[in-house]
């Protein structure tokens, strides 16, 4: 009787589950960067769109301004969320 026992092991089924519910949270986390940088570029570059077509101007230069602010607003945002949460 406590042969059959000891074949099974649930601390390995569990250290498989905790391996797999970590890389669950890391997709998670690395997907929310993702999403809110590409939120924060997207909400940039419509602004300068909508300024740029308020303006009537020839050349887009709010929409290259605020697109490249959104760029490094992006960057920064995921480098400070990198490092801050571990």
């Amino acid at each position: 009787m406590e042969s059959m026992q000891r074949q099974e092991n649930p601390p390995k089924k569990k250290k498989k589950q905790n391996n797999n519910d970590k890389t669950v949270k890391s997709f998670a986390r690395y997907s929310g960067i993702a999403i809110q940088m590409l939120a924060i570029i997207g909400l940039m570059t419509w602004a300068g769109v909508k300024l740029d077509e308020r303006r009537a101007s020839d050349i887009p230069v709010f929409t290259i301004i605020l697109s490249l602010l959104g760029v490094f607003a992006g960057i920064y945002t995921a480098i400070k969320d990198f490092i801050g949460k571990k």
